[in-house]
């Protein structure tokens, strides 16, 4: 399938990279990104997302660049920016907002603007294409269209990549969204799936995030219950997971830009039109206590094990929202730490992925190698890292001081293999 758009992608991130990458293996492609650094080290062949590996990179057509006089080229611009949450959980449109405006100021006739952010119903139509209208002066559905398009990149997943995941698409009428799926169709090799709205796929998108994050926070809520009775969360969802129709979902720290955030932009709209979404909320709040109650049940069997609270040290391997990903947004960790230390622990964190200049100063200072954990009270794997997985058990043992205690976030160890020492072995 073959468009005759020129196509320009509108933040680099883990999102807009795989998309005009791609897009980049059969036609020149415009990557424009307000970050000079991020441009340039994607001129200089490096993506330190690690989403798109380096031989691809090398191949694809792309202009990586942040100026605007290159976007001027392009009559197909795809936003790909992040949506993120502020300190009172509500959303963020200053991305959203900021390269509208960027993009209004080379808009051009038949120009179509398609975003892929993810949003709550309305955003696109009520909040960018004003914005769109005003700084280009001209009218949308007579001079230019819009469209959405919502991402599903998934980082750090390989086998669900940008080409493999069917694309739903959307615009402001069958002429526009006939383009919109030719373009994407193009690279999309799963297909595309034709929606009657933008407000149908911007709906579609929120809430795939938001059932899965129900879905986790039920087995959040189920290891708190059993953990009380003394029972083991992961043999009860093995042997529940053998009936066919038992949907297998399991405990764990619920962070990133997605199941943790995109919640918040339904419950926001919700609440705007008059309706308290119970559930959504509930949900949210059981995911967002987990690291508290991970923090506190290692204070409980640092003291089951013997050991003085304050000035113990406690190692935390992994510090990514999620495993072999570098992406630190909204890692639940970093409250796992936080309330440890206000109990007078000394918290060292290691993880292979991290870039240090990432660190805020008071993370940074705790960083250490993975050879210099010696004699740690407790351990806490708190990220499933290949290089933490692949690791013998008797490696973590021999790194703890007598009468440890090992916390296994997402219980990649079985329970066995610690029982042959003096440590005491938990997992959520």
């Amino acid at each position: 399938m073959t468009h005759k758009r020129k196509v320009a992608v509108i933040g680099l991130g883990y999102v807009g990279l795989p998309v005009a990458v791609n897009m980049g293996l059969t036609e020149t492609v415009i990557g424009f990104d307000i970050n000079r650094a991020r441009v340039d080290e994607l001129k200089a062949g490096v993506d330190s997302t690690l989403e798109v590996d380096q031989e691809l990179l090398s191949r694809a057509n792309v202009l990586f660049t942040d100026s605007l006089e290159d976007l001027k080229g392009a009559d197909f611009f795809i936003v790909a920016v992040p949506t993120p949450i502020n300190s009172a959980k509500q959303p963020d449109l200053s991305p959203m907002i900021g390269a509208s405006h960027t993009v209004s100021k080379v808009l051009k006739k038949n120009d179509i603007v398609v975003y892929e952010s993810t949003v709550y119903p309305g955003v696109c139509e009520e909040v960018c294409l004003p914005i769109l209208e005003k700084g280009s002066g001209l009218k949308s559905l007579i001079d230019f269209k819009i469209g959405y398009s919502p991402e599903r990149i998934n980082p750090g997943d390989k086998e669900h990549s940008f080409t493999k995941i069917t694309k739903v698409v959307s615009a402001q009428d069958q002429e526009s969204l006939d383009i919109v799926a030719d373009v994407y169709g193009s690279v999309v090799t799963a297909g595309v799936h034709k929606v009657s709205s933008i407000k149908v796929a911007e709906a579609a998108k929120v809430i795939e995030n938001t059932q899965r994050d129900i879905n986790i926070a039920l087995m959040n809520e189920l290891a708190m219950i059993f953990d009380k009775m003394d029972i083991d969360t992961t043999e009860v969802l093995e042997a529940a997971g053998t009936k066919w129709n038992f949907l297998k979902f399991s405990p764990g720290l619920v962070g990133g830009h997605c199941i943790g955030v995109d919640p918040y932009y339904l419950t926001y709209k919700a609440e705007l039109l008059g309706h308290h979404p119970q559930m959504i909320i509930a949900g949210r709040k059981i995911n967002d206590g987990v690291s508290k109650f991970i923090a506190e049940k290692t204070i409980k069997l640092l003291i089951k094990q013997g050991h003085r609270i304050k000035d113990s040290n406690v190692c935390i391997l992994g510090l990514t929202f999620k495993e072999d990903c570098p992406d630190l947004r909204n890692s639940k960790v970093f409250d796992i730490i936080d309330e440890l230390v206000e109990y007078g622990v000394n918290v060292s964190i290691y993880d292979p992925l991290v870039k240090q200049g990432e660190l805020d100063k008071k993370y940074l200072n705790r960083f250490i190698e993975i050879g210099e954990i010696n004699s740690a009270d407790s351990i806490i794997v708190a990220v499933a890292h290949k290089e933490f997985k692949t690791s013998n058990s008797n490696s973590y043992i021999e790194r703890l001081a007598p009468n440890g205690v090992f916390i296994d976030v997402k219980g990649i160890f079985s329970s066995e293999s610690f029982k042959q020492s003096d440590c005491l072995y938990w997992r959520l």
